[in-house]
């Protein structure tokens, strides 16, 4: 079942997760989630009822605004990443990776689990390039973008499978459980170094 707003939210959903990757400010990262957070639910529309998604999104949005609430409270000094690939040429060729290998991975899992291919694609990209951003980042921001990227796509795929409110409830709570961690994390006073 092929359906062109299917197709424009998972391009919803590539272009975010590809400018969470590059971007580097944290208020293009909020941006981006938060748009991110408007293809989730579109796709979830699609087995969830309404109501259900609309509560996903809201979820979505408010974990957005408690991590810009957090971040700005944040001291903005930049710093640099400790790990060895840093540059934009690098996360440009490994997100081109993790989008073939979901390609590839989402044909099989389409007509295995009997979705449409923008779903079930949507879904495999999401985890993947949260995976990703949890791969090569260690700063609390792009930790917690990374997980909220990886659960949104785990409930594009769960929700093909399960239709519990109970459930949906449950993610809700992970949702907002992780922004509240994440808005800890940034605003922990940093240990004196010795």
């Amino acid at each position: 079942m092929i359906t062109i707003p299917n197709w424009i939210a998972f391009i919803i959903a590539l272009v975010t997760s590809i400018g969470l990757m590059l971007h580097r400010d944290w208020r293009w990262g909020i941006g981006f989630l938060a748009i991110q957070y408007l293809s989730i639910f579109w796709l979830v529309q699609t087995h969830w009822p309404v109501s259900m998604a609309a509560a996903k999104l809201v979820t979505g949005w408010m974990a957005c605004t408690v991590l810009g609430i957090a971040q700005l409270t944040t001291d903005s000094a930049k710093g640099t990443e400790a790990s060895w690939p840093q540059g934009r040429l690098f996360r440009l060729f490994t997100t081109g990776i993790i989008i073939a290998a979901t390609f590839a991975l989402s044909l099989r899992a389409s007509s295995w689990l009997g979705l449409g291919l923008p779903i079930a694609w949507s879904s495999l990209l999401l985890v993947g390039m949260g995976l990703l951003q949890l791969g090569i980042s260690a700063q609390p921001f792009r930790v917690i973008l990374g997980l909220l990227t990886v659960l949104g796509g785990f409930e594009i795929l769960y929700a093909a499978v399960e239709s519990s409110t109970l459930v949906a409830a449950l993610l809700s709570v992970v949702n907002l459980g992780l922004a509240l961690t994440g808005a800890y994390f940034l605003n922990m006073p940093q240990e004196a170094k010795p």
